[in-house]
């Protein structure tokens, strides 16, 4: 079973970047689907990016501002975020399911990191 490790949050203005990290803290992602939601207060989690075997999806919230990657020597993923939006603003969790064609939804990934929070200031 994979552990999942999120950091890299912060506060940053409206318009910069950020990277986040997701590491395995025990096992490996190897055969894993690894993605990242997001959470703002009041509102439903919500999917942001994924990588899926060799692909890659994202929210139509943050194409062409975030991308995802993947290092599999490091057992991280990150997302690196860009042109950021008060919007954006949520609590950015890790997740992950050993890879099988599905829909990119909380309840079809079974393993979670703790949470890392991206405040983005207007």
């Amino acid at each position: 079973q994979v552990q999942l490790v999120a950091s890299g949050g912060g506060v940053v203005q409206a318009g910069g970047s950020l990277r986040l990290s997701c590491t395995a803290s025990r096992g490996t992602f190897s055969g894993y689907d690894i993605a990242w939601f997001r959470q703002a207060p009041g509102k439903e989690r919500e999917f942001v990016a994924a990588t899926i075997g060799w692909n890659y999806d994202y929210a139509d919230a943050v194409k062409g501002r975030f991308t995802i990657s993947r290092d599999n020597a490091k057992d991280t993923v990150y997302l690196q975020m860009n042109s950021l939006k008060s919007e954006d603003t949520a609590v950015y969790y890790c997740a992950a399911r050993i890879s099988r064609p599905a829909t990119n939804t909380p309840s079809s990934y079974p393993y979670w990191g703790q949470g890392t929070q991206v405040t983005v200031s207007s």
